[in-house]
């Protein structure tokens, strides 16, 4: 997920999620501390969402509409890049107006907005908690507590050619980054092999770096951040983590080029035959699928967890959450309809017509929907390794600073050593 493209899962719809190992707290709201107004009024909202791509969320509103004509919903459409969305939805809030009532907030963003008491605390319990992917619930959570609820989810899984591994003889795709090389140490010496690259995620100096980063970490058995909020980053796994990435662009297995790579330049890299193994969101399965001419892969390829040092790899977690503004004048139905929005039927609906994957965990087991995307219970087995970004209240200065040191040490500015005592340093000085 990167925070230049806004949905959940980057790309072909996408936020940028991307994605962290850790639910770290801030010590410091940093906000008004004044309490903001609630109130159980009742009648017409708006909703600020992101571009409506497949006409699936009108269609939603409308049949919401159709039942609740005294209580009609208008969506209003942010723009598609996320620091843009952001900057629009916090002006908003800084006046405190009226014009948005259902929020939809990138994942990363609930700390501050819960914080700041933009947005306001949901009831947990009229929301059947149990019934979503317990990683995407806690990102809606600040200090303890349900600010947003989880709509849209999804983690990094990993894309492989199956004809390649089988040129090679490699039967199965890799559970390790050891066994990740020596597949490609495998397929490098076929003839259909020739040439392609071994392994790109996203690694231009964007939320996607922060994404990749943070997976490599936890894939390590590190984190970023422990539980109380404190940066975690010189310890052995934490720097296990980023020497993957530093030795992959070191020997080569990483094409150098893909320092340079978002979402899609990783995406088109794969869909062109260029990768082996690729590092993406869900929304990269469709398009490498297609079967127009446009995807060299199609036929080719199928996904698998990511890989780890030991086992099988932790993705980060990215989505988009729905919120109450504090200042709406009708919360009562914007906290109905958000119930709504995220129900298992609608969230079926919703599915049936789009690929995001969403919060409701059994939709994954939903025979139509599998048949439909047959990386669903990868995605599932992923989602039940993923881990959230920071719940941090300055995320963005939190993120450019992991972004600063990582590129320093892929593009061998500096050791891992110093990259990760540095940024240990600089992260400490933004949560202390």
């Amino acid at each position: 997920m990167s925070r230049r493209v806004w949905t959940g899962t980057a790309g072909a719809a996408g936020t940028l999620a991307l994605a962290l190992a850790l639910s770290a707290c801030s010590g410091s709201d940093g906000g008004d501390a004044s309490a903001p107004a609630t109130n159980e009024g009742r009648g017409p909202i708006t909703f600020a969402t992101g571009k409506d791509l497949t006409g699936t969320i009108q269609k939603l509103v409308e049949k919401w509409n159709g039942a609740h004509p005294k209580e009609r919903v208008r969506i209003v459409e942010l723009p598609e890049d996320g620091d843009q969305t952001r900057q629009q939805l916090v002006q908003n809030a800084q006046i405190k107006s009226d014009a948005y009532d259902v929020v939809r907030l990138d994942a990363v963003w609930t700390a501050e907005f819960a914080a700041r008491r933009w947005v306001l605390p949901l009831d947990e319990g009229t929301l059947d908690p149990g019934t979503f992917v317990p990683a995407a619930l806690e990102t809606g959570k600040y200090r303890g507590r349900l600010h947003a609820a989880p709509w849209l989810t999804g983690t990094g899984i990993l894309y492989y050619r199956t004809d390649l591994l089988e040129a090679a003889g490699v039967k199965e795709p890799p559970k390790t980054w050891d066994e990740m090389e020596r597949a490609c140490d495998k397929v490098a010496a076929t003839g259909e092999g020739k040439g392609v690259g071994c392994y790109a995620g996203q690694y231009d100096k964007y939320e996607g770096l922060t994404v990749n980063y943070s997976e490599a970490v936890q894939s390590a058995g590190g984190q970023v951040f422990d539980a109380n909020g404190k940066p975690q980053v010189t310890s052995p796994q934490a720097k296990a983590g980023l020497q993957f990435l530093v030795d992959g662009f070191k020997d080569g297995r990483i094409p150098e080029k893909s320092v340079t790579y978002k979402e899609e330049e990783s995406r088109r890299a794969f869909q062109d035959g260029q990768l082996v193994f690729h590092r993406n969101w869900a929304y990269v399965y469709a398009l490498a699928a297609a079967e127009d001419g446009t995807s060299k892969v199609n036929g080719k390829f199928d996904v698998a967890p990511l890989p780890g040092k030991d086992g099988i790899g932790s993705g980060t977690l990215g989505g988009n959450n729905l919120a109450v503004s504090a200042f709406s004048k009708n919360q009562a139905t914007s906290r109905d309809f958000i119930r709504y929005i995220v129900g298992l039927d609608v969230q079926r609906e919703y599915n049936k017509e789009q690929s995001f994957p969403l919060s409701r965990t059994a939709l994954y087991d939903d025979p139509a929907l599998v048949k439909q995307y047959p990386y669903f219970p990868i995605m599932k087995k992923s989602l039940e390794q993923a881990k959230p970004r920071p719940v941090v209240v300055k995320y963005s200065e939190v993120t450019a600073t992991v972004q600063d040191h990582v590129t320093a040490a892929i593009t061998g500015k500096k050791s891992v050593d110093q990259a990760a005592t540095d940024l240990q340093a600089a992260l400490s000085g933004l949560t202390d």
